[in-house]
């Protein structure tokens, strides 16, 4: 359980940290309003798929595939579309940048972790 709470945090963390550096990018401000505002539809879509990740295979939760794959997918897809319907723009070179960055935050963050997970188990199996 304390691996899953860190797990999402630490998704949050970067959620956040990617639209910090939009809003630092094209000098927006660093207001804890405005990176709410900015950051709200992707959070919102980083939870609705987090739910239904744990529902709709949960032995596969935390893992690359399909999870962080899909959780990325979804993050960045539904969060653009979240984004325009609260009255945001997306144009596509903002798409492009939203996909790549959260693609690299949210993968690479569950590659990590299988990584260090797997060496956990080996350093633990061989220890015994």
């Amino acid at each position: 359980m304390k691996n899953s709470v860190s797990r999402y945090l630490v998704d949050v963390v970067l959620i956040v940290v990617f639209t910090m550096l939009g809003r630092q990018t094209h000098e927006h401000g660093l207001s804890i309003l405005g990176i709410a505002q900015t950051a709200a539809p992707f959070l919102l879509a980083y939870l609705l798929i987090s739910v239904v990740a744990r529902f709709a295979w949960p032995r596969r939760v935390g893992g690359i595939w399909p999870d962080a794959v899909l959780t990325w997918l979804v993050t960045a897809g539904l969060g653009l579309v979240f984004r325009v319907l609260f009255g945001a723009t997306a144009a596509p070179a903002f798409q492009i940048v939203t996909f790549v960055t959260l693609g690299l935050f949210l993968v690479a963050h569950a590659a990590i972790r299988a990584l260090i997970s797997r060496k956990s188990r080996r350093t633990g199996l061989s220890s015994k």
